[in-house]
């Protein structure tokens, strides 16, 4: 009697712990975050900054998918999202277009839809609440404010200067905005020649791979500007082989800002990395408590960001996060 009786309260006891358990799972708040790929060291920062951010000790239970750069899995991951009645969902979109469709079966479903570093075209904006990421045109400017700076301080701001650009992925926001905010100012200055301008899809090996056809199109190039650093490591190797130096021969110039890039300056490398912040976990979390409690959120959120070059690099290393 008495092994029957302590089992029924170990049974109790262990129920107990389940209902808690569930209990303690349903406060969570649920968020579906579907995340570009894995192409480049900022977009591995831009994981951990979520993966650290939605966790349960903070009161989140994250669904992380990986849509290995294909649009078609971020939209099956979106319907997969709104199946599981998640909370919110967070969208990294690898294009601008095409969006329609799924972020209005997730607003039907009543899930709040927040963007991350990329924006995207819709016809009705009401279709996301709110959007976290860089100024790609404005870091687009810096580039070219930074190059006539290092020209002029160098004595060659009256030299004409051939550049090429390394895009990153075509149709993504950061692509079209760089691309743009280095072309707008491009046109003010009949000095500076854009030889040629392709695809290096974010990625180091393609990077590596465009700059080679550059290098044998083009002997005379001043400026390589790649819109992410990967691109520029993969043009670095490929001016190295064509028997020139990076940082020297050719003027080196790329974005994002990872410590690999800071590294890269110190060793005379690269030239100038314009920051994109990837760290936009805690300000996506901030939206969501806001919407939590009913409060109103602004729509467009840019992180804070900055140019590095030799004359800062040594002091910020030390405290980079990414």
């Amino acid at each position: 009697m008495k092994k029957v009786i302590s089992l029924l309260v170990f049974v109790l006891l262990l129920s107990g712990v389940f209902a808690v358990a569930v209990s303690a799972a349903d406060d969570l708040i649920v968020v579906g975050y579907s995340q570009v790929g894995a192409e480049s060291d900022w977009r591995t920062a831009n994981t951990e900054s979520f993966k650290s951010t939605f966790t349960e000790e903070n009161g989140y239970k994250l669904i992380f998918d990986d849509a290995m750069q294909k649009p078609e899995n971020q939209i099956k991951a979106i319907r997969n999202f709104i199946q599981q009645e998640v909370d919110y969902i967070v969208l990294a979109p690898i294009v601008e277009t095409g969006w329609e469709t799924v972020l209005g079966e997730a607003k039907a479903a009543g899930i709040p839809v927040i963007l991350s570093d990329r924006m995207i075209k819709v016809t009705d904006d009401s279709l996301y609440v709110a959007w976290v990421g860089g100024n790609f045109i404005k870091e687009g400017h810096n580039a070219i404010e930074w190059l006539d700076n290092y020209l002029k301080e160098n004595g060659r701001d009256n030299e004409d200067i051939n550049i090429v650009l390394l895009q990153g992925t075509i149709g993504s926001s950061a692509q079209i905005g760089r691309t743009q905010g280095v072309e707008e100012l491009l046109a003010d200055r009949p000095k500076y020649h854009l030889l040629a301008k392709q695809t290096g899809e974010f990625t180091q090996a393609k990077g590596q791979e465009v700059m080679e056809s550059f290098l044998k199109s083009y002997p005379d190039i001043d400026v390589v500007i790649a819109e992410n650093d990967d691109m520029g490591y993969g043009a670095m190797e490929a001016i190295r082989a064509a028997g020139k130096v990076p940082g020297k021969d050719i003027i080196m110039i790329s974005y994002d800002a990872g410590r690999r890039a800071f590294e890269a300056i110190l060793k005379g490398d690269l030239n100038a990395t314009i920051e994109c912040n990837p760290l936009h976990g805690p300000r996506v979390a901030e939206i969501i408590q806001k919407l939590e409690k009913g409060e109103p959120v602004e729509k467009i959120q840019y992180v804070d960001e900055g140019v590095f070059d030799i004359k800062n690099a040594a002091e910020v290393l030390p405290t980079r996060a990414y």
